[in-house]
């Protein structure tokens, strides 16, 4: 009877054991669930305010500035269309002069 105890009191250390375990990982698991979204954010916003992201945001779209006044029409229309997509999402505030306006004459429909 004595051995059946011990049998009996290492299953149930056995079990406590993997029941704290699947606590502990399982609670990590709904924090990383709850918490990353928000350190990925301020990831981004701190990305988006570096200054090489900004100098390569300008830097390539002057150069696409330069494709389209290279191309003829039909590729113009193309380009406009990404340059557009690509300006969508930044700082108008941030681009020199000369390319927020022509950025806005693309949008207008008026670039060249």
């Amino acid at each position: 009877m004595n051995v059946l105890k011990q049998i009996g009191w290492g299953v149930l250390a056995v079990i406590v054991l993997f029941a704290l375990t699947w606590l502990v990982m399982g609670n990590e698991f709904f924090l990383y669930k709850i918490f990353a979204p928000k350190q990925e954010a301020v990831r981004r916003e701190v990305f988006e305010q570096s200054k090489a992201y900004n100098q390569g945001m300008i830097q390539e779209l002057q150069n696409m500035r330069f494709e389209y006044i290279k191309a003829d029409k039909e590729h113009q229309v193309a380009l406009a269309s990404i340059i557009l997509h690509r300006a969508a999402d930044y700082d108008e505030n941030r681009m020199p002069i000369d390319l927020r306006q022509f950025i806005h004459n693309l949008k207008e429909g008026v670039a060249r």
